[in-house]
């Protein structure tokens, strides 16, 4: 009876908005969700993968690695974690990639940390041999040492798309809608950028905004993409990398309104 009292009052909470939206002309919220578009494909995550994946990304490109490492990386997250900061797992796994407190992967704080914690795969990652050439799948497992050595394989093309658009090889891929952002902190983005992206980027935060000189485009991007993962977080509002603009919307995964170059990038936020 509970169950069917719920389904009734989500119902007519339902029928309540779409009568609201018709009278107001307004569009209905969509559910937060973020989405990745690369060569036709498309990937959608919630909120919570999306700054994983970001963060991911961000902290192989600070360390001036090729987008195939973090095409490995969110492989791997996909198949250990679900691209989750994970506080369980098999045995004492824990964190996005499943680490090991007892096999020396650190203490189960810094495996919580998703910096700490990619930091560490890509510290493994790069002993590999042929982890540039080699099999995805092969090279995820020669870090993870899974019991089930082929699993990753069914993750590598959502991840390559990820990986394509976050890290800035495919400009203005990615998008976010979220209900609710955060309140505007252009100061916490601004050391958001700082403790992602290092010395790739020189960021300045004033009250109005935060601007972003990247020592790169696709680290430019990668910015972008990072403030955008974080709307539900500080409130970003619009984002801006040369001629192309984004813009926050509710209602709707808001497309680049062009593909702007250059490496500067501002980020604006909710009054």
């Amino acid at each position: 009876m509970a169950i069917a009292l719920l389904a009734i009052v989500g119902g007519v909470l339902w029928g309540g908005a779409v009568i609201w939206s018709n009278a107001t002309k307004q569009p209905l919220p969509m559910d937060d969700q973020c989405r990745a578009s690369a060569d036709g494909a498309n990937v959608t995550l919630t909120p919570e993968q999306a700054v994983n994946a970001t963060i991911i990304t961000s902290v192989a490109l600070s360390r001036g690695l090729p987008a195939r490492a973090a095409t490995i990386a969110l492989t791997t997250a996909y198949q250990e974690s679900g691209i989750r900061n994970l506080d369980y797992g098999h045995a004492d796994s824990v964190g996005l990639f499943q680490q090991r407190p007892s096999q020396g992967w650190g203490t189960v704080k810094q495996i919580m940390d998703p910096y700490y914690s990619a930091g560490k795969f890509y510290d493994a990652l790069v002993r590999v041999k042929n982890w540039r050439t080699g099999d995805i799948n092969d090279v995820a497992q020669a870090v993870q040492r899974s019991g089930h050595p082929d699993a990753y394989r069914k993750h590598v093309s959502k991840a390559r798309v990820l990986s394509s658009v976050l890290t800035g090889n495919t400009p203005g891929g990615f998008s976010c809608t979220i209900n609710k952002p955060g309140k505007a902190d252009p100061a916490g983005t601004a050391a958001l950028l700082r403790k992602a992206l290092k010395s790739k980027v020189e960021v300045r935060a004033t009250d109005a905004g935060v601007v972003v000189s990247a020592s790169s485009e696709n680290v430019a991007w990668a910015s972008a993409n990072l403030a955008i993962a974080h709307v539900g977080q500080f409130g970003v509002a619009r984002v801006s990398v040369g001629g192309g603009d984004w813009v926050h919307s509710s209602h709707t995964l808001a497309s680049w309104s062009g593909i702007g170059g250059g490496r500067s990038v501002t980020i604006g936020f909710k009054a």
